[in-house]
């Protein structure tokens, strides 16, 4: 069986010190390894940006597809591949602004796929615009001295919405938590997304680890939450604005994609015999030339 160890390259990330990425990095590694995968039994796709770097720092196979489109990309891997473990990921610009589309169309597919999504709210490869997920009024002075003057996007609230059957957020620095949310992500039979707020310490001075930590509801303390419930998922999402971690809500009940179309299931190749149509080419051959 395959340990944490084996899912490790001789690749060094060129992250920022302190970058929430790292963290993600290794609680995969450990949720692939708990989870009892082995490399070759895996497929890592990521987008563009910081966080896309990630596909090529995993002892997996690894695919760095364009920019927002790490997801269509992993479904045709998981078509093509039906016994692999396909992850895609990437960040909250790739999945929720130019690779929002396809977001919504893998979610009411729910084909059997995992997504996790670093959240850090900024383009920080781009040094620092702001993104789907940056606040209302939210400035980077390093960028502009304007405040952000459209509405965030709160990818909890979207996801519900578009009828998600596994939704999970949690933060880079609560290693447990995630690993935990990762691994359940992993084997539940269906789309998952696994959302982690993971601070950019370079461009991102507002949305840092101090800050998420004092905004976000954790589930886990949360008496009586029941992530079955759907009704109870949107209004704690409401009631919250999206600053939540845990699991938020799971449905086993809806099939994944690939049980419902034909040819899920392996079958045997028929062998046809050709001899025939050999034959009358080899006389048509004969005939005419």
């Amino acid at each position: 069986m395959a340990t944490v160890k084996d899912f490790r390259n001789q690749v060094t990330p060129n992250w920022c010190p302190g970058c929430g990425d790292f963290a993600v990095q290794a609680c995969l590694q450990r949720a692939l390894a708990d989870v009892g995968l082995e490399p070759e039994h895996t497929a890592l796709i990521s987008g563009i940006g910081c966080s896309g770097r990630i596909s090529g720092y995993l002892n997996v196979y690894g695919f760095h597809a364009i920019h927002g489109r790490s997801l269509p990309i992993a479904q045709g891997i998981k078509l093509a591949n039906r016994d692999l473990t396909v992850i895609a990921a990437g960040g909250d610009g790739d999945g929720f602004g130019i690779g929002l589309n396809h977001f919504m169309h893998a979610v009411r597919r729910n084909m059997d796929i995992t997504y996790i999504v670093m959240d850090n709210a900024i383009y920080g490869l781009t040094k620092g615009q702001t993104s789907p997920t940056s606040a209302h009024g939210f400035i980077n002075e390093k960028k502009s001295s304007q405040p952000n003057i459209e509405h965030q996007l709160v990818p909890a609230s979207v996801a519900l919405s578009a009828g998600i059957t596994f939704l999970a957020q949690g933060m880079s620095s609560n290693i447990n938590q995630l690993t935990r949310l990762i691994k359940e992500a992993i084997q539940h039979k269906g789309f998952s997304l696994v959302n982690v707020f993971s601070p950019c310490v370079t461009y991102n001075k507002i949305n840092t680890y101090e800050w998420f930590k004092e905004k976000c509801l954790n589930l886990d303390s949360v008496a009586g939450y029941d992530p079955n419930n759907r009704i109870q998922a949107i209004t704690k999402v409401d009631e919250t604005q999206g600053l939540l971690t845990g699991l938020i809500y799971k449905n086993e009940q809806q099939p994944a994609y690939e049980d419902l179309i034909s040819g899920y299931k392996a079958e045997p190749i028929v062998k046809q015999d050709l001899s025939m149509e050999r034959d009358q080419f080899e006389l048509y051959l004969r005939e005419f030339l």
